[in-house]
């Protein structure tokens, strides 16, 4: 099974929470068949919005969810 990694982001209520303001208006980079390219593009988005406290970007293992026995 591929390590697949989804990286998305959105605006959130506190900065040091992962509490989405709108669920429906998260970004969504893409789905990264590996944690080196998924940090990349997790960069890339956190960098965009660095002047913005209020935007938080992930990564999220899927592989971690699809199969959590693996790890």
């Amino acid at each position: 099974m591929s390590k697949l990694h989804l990286v998305f982001g959105g605006r959130v209520s506190d900065p040091q929470t992962l509490d989405f303001v709108d669920p429906s208006a998260l970004e969504v980079v893409g789905i990264f068949p590996d944690y080196a390219s998924a940090e990349k593009a997790w960069r890339a988005a956190a960098q965009r919005t660095v002047d913005d406290a209020e935007m938080r970007f992930v990564v999220v293992h899927l592989h971690r969810l699809l199969e959590p026995t693996l790890d």
